[in-house]
């Protein structure tokens, strides 16, 4: 199993509209396209409390490739969010990375 971890920071007050769309937008296309997603966070003390942190579970570099692709590309994820996008931006930027979980580790 390898887990994504994603951070999206968002611009200043623009938390609540991300937060919303994930809740009744993104998860819903997510389930459509077999992504399965192992928790998400705000950020109580830290570098920004205008982060989402989130983990996704991948079995493989070519799993996540072929479902992310098919996502990112879907009419109606687009079509979404660029409506969410409307009064503006919402993310001011990304970041990712992917792990793989130790011998020892309770989340495998």
């Amino acid at each position: 199993m390898i887990y994504e971890m994603r951070v999206y920071r968002c611009l200043p007050g623009r938390l609540p509209a991300l937060l919303k769309r994930f809740e009744t937008i993104t998860l819903p296309l997510w389930e459509k396209h077999g992504i399965r997603q192992a928790g998400f966070w705000t950020t109580l003390v830290g570098e920004s409390n205008q982060d989402l942190t989130y983990l996704v579970a991948w079995d493989s570099m070519a799993e996540r490739e072929m479902k992310w692709n098919a996502f990112q590309s879907d009419p109606d994820w687009l079509a979404k969010r660029a409506e969410t996008e409307r009064d503006g931006q919402i993310v001011l930027t990304i970041s990712n990375a992917f792990l793989a979980p130790t011998a020892f580790s309770s989340v495998r």
